[in-house]
């Protein structure tokens, strides 16, 4: 049976349809990454289709070349340009209200404030679970391969310091050199070894004015870089860069800060998702937040759903897409294993 209390059946959908663009904006703040994508402009969205597709260049174009007065130019068509694939992933929370609670709560301001209660919390566990998407990868993170393709997709660890050129990522073998990401590896990740470990593969990832802007660990490998700070005078900022409060030290003119805190790399669900002993060395240019333009954190049906067997109203919190890249062979890891 349907809540008999009809004056306020519509707020649940409505409520949640007006806090659409608040909650996008809370899940970027909560996530150090996700944060300098959107200022960057990195976060796009997409309108459809069977997969994401994130374009590329993987090459030079091959007619350049120096040449001398009336010299023959080459003009073959030359392919320069390529595009990787990503599944579309979904994120769903559902948020409940019984008929007797919509009884309880007569009057639009208190069926109100019980409504912003409720979505405040799915709000938190939504930014919490696409934060932790964004580090974990689709085989050990909380949702397995029906989650977000984070980092620990794209910058795999190796057995040792080296390109990584195993598998794929985005439906491209890395076997292709344009699509393999350096892995540094620090066996004992201490304070006394991650500062060499940094400075071996930052060389690696830099290509004229293409370096990192970002690196992001977890607890340990900020308290280890932190330490091997103590004895010189360190500047510490608020992030200025994502404008939003980050406490970040610097590497280079790199900006590095702990995504952990609590539970590791943004809150990892459940401990079983995100990596331990691990730094990534990121250019953003070429990373991508994709969500689909018509399921960013939206409600799933504008219109009221009740429980079949229930005195119940429903609505889905949801959202659908993707984290992407462009250029792999611009990011690396630093890891211990």
């Amino acid at each position: 049976m349907a809540s008999p209390n009809t004056n306020y059946g519509d707020i649940l959908a409505t409520t949640i349809e007006n806090r659409s663009k608040v909650v996008a904006d809370n899940v970027t703040k909560n996530n150090a990454l996700l944060a300098r994508l959107k200022k960057k402009g990195k976060i796009k969205t997409f309108s459809g289709g069977h997969k994401i597709i994130q374009e590329l260049s993987y090459t030079e174009n091959g007619n350049a070349g120096w040449y001398s007065g009336y010299d023959t130019l080459p003009v073959a068509a030359s392919e320069t340009l390529t595009a990787a694939e990503f599944t579309i992933k979904q994120l769903a929370v559902p948020v409940v209200i019984s008929g007797l609670e919509q009884l309880q709560n007569a009057g639009k301001e208190k069926m109100i404030d019980l409504m912003e209660a409720r979505l405040e919390v799915a709000e938190a566990t939504m930014a919490n679970y696409i934060s932790a998407g964004l580090y974990t990868d689709a085989t050990n993170g909380v949702g397995g391969a029906r989650s977000i393709n984070g980092l620990g997709d794209a910058l795999t660890a190796g057995t040792s310091s080296g390109r990584i050129s195993a598998g794929t990522y985005g439906s491209i073998p890395r076997s292709n050199s344009f699509w393999q990401h350096y892995y540094q590896k620090d066996a004992t990740y201490t304070s006394s070894t991650v500062g060499a470990a940094m400075n071996a593969l930052w060389p690696q990832l830099v290509r004229g004015m293409d370096r990192p802007d970002l690196i992001v660990t977890e607890n340990v490998g900020w308290t280890a870089y932190l330490t091997s700070l103590q004895a010189l005078q360190r500047f510490t900022t608020a992030d200025d860069a994502a404008g939003l409060g980050f406490p970040s030290l610097k590497f280079m003119d790199c900006d590095f800060i702990m995504d952990g805190g609590i539970g590791g790399f943004a809150g990892d669900k459940e401990g079983d998702g995100s990596p331990i002993n691990t730094m990534y060395f990121l250019n953003t240019n070429y990373l991508f937040f994709r969500p689909h333009a018509q399921r960013n954190m939206v409600p799933l049906a504008p219109n009221k759903r009740y429980a079949v067997n229930q005195d119940a109203e429903v609505q889905i919190l949801a959202w659908a897409g993707n984290m992407t890249c462009s250029g792999l062979q611009f990011q690396g890891r630093i890891g211990s294993t």
